[in-house]
């Protein structure tokens, strides 16, 4: 499928309705992790911005409405997705290029350039890891078919010197994303993403630095809910995730 009729999308508002998203009714659908991603970008006005993965384009429309004048571009494999990214982007007013393409055989344009940031929301399970989804854009996007360490090194690649790369992905894959950065990138740093207090982490958000040479930082884990449990229905975000949820701010930086 190249293109989602309308009758097959909806439009969510994400950042208090700083952007707006079609996304599919069915099928893959952003959640609040791309918006994480995104607010842990420390991206400032008139830098690069090169997304692997894009999708429909939640993460770095979101990174778009809160830093101005970025130059940015999103990589996508599906076809229907790609077509969403840019209609997206035109919604959004937001000059993001998006480009059609395998991040293992990216075009010329591409391998051409360096970017200050890569962002990138790869897909969380193993090849075999999960049930395959009915839906083949869901079951690209949460299996993995290209090894998570390909995607770190197409991004160390097109990072311009003391560029960052960041990422989100389950706990469980950090061994798997240290040992991909090593002799490629450092100054690592890692936030964990907690539902709650007392709760282990599920995903993480990783980012590293061309050439950096810092110690690597482990920072204490970011809460999303207040509470320990849930006990009533409607949302629980605490105040600084909601700061980034609703008012597009970035993740406070320790």
């Amino acid at each position: 499928m190249t293109r989602f009729d309308d009758s097959e999308l909806t439009c969510n508002e994400f950042l208090g309705g700083q952007v707006r998203l079609l996304q599919p009714a069915t099928g893959y659908r952003a959640g609040i992790d791309p918006v994480l991603l995104a607010a842990n970008v420390p991206a400032k006005a008139g830098q690069s911005v090169l997304e692997l993965g894009c999708g429909a384009g939640a993460a770095i429309l979101c990174l778009s409405a809160r830093v101005p004048r970025l130059r940015l571009v999103g990589v996508e494999l599906q076809p229907a997705y790609a077509d969403l990214a840019r209609r997206n982007a035109e919604i959004n007013g937001s000059d993001l290029a998006v480009i059609e393409a395998d991040l293992n055989d990216l075009p010329d344009e591409i391998r051409q350039r360096q970017f200050d940031h890569v962002i990138a929301n790869p897909p969380y399970y193993r090849a075999g890891a999960h049930s395959p989804a009915n839906d083949i854009g869901r079951s690209i996007a949460l299996g993995e078919k290209t090894p998570l360490g390909n995607w770190i090194t197409v991004a160390a690649k097109r990072l311009a010197p003391q560029g960052y790369l960041h990422i989100i992905q389950k706990a469980d894959r950090l061994p798997d994303m240290l040992s991909a950065c090593q002799g490629k990138l450092g100054s690592i740093e890692v936030l964990p993403l907690s539902a709650r207090t007392g709760r282990e982490a599920e995903l993480i958000i990783l980012s590293a630095r061309k050439s950096g040479r810092a110690a690597f930082r482990l920072h204490a884990p970011l809460i999303l809910h207040a509470g320990e449990r849930h006990e009533k229905d409607g949302e629980s975000y605490t105040e600084t995730v909601s700061a980034v949820l609703r008012h597009a701010a970035p993740l406070p930086r320790s």
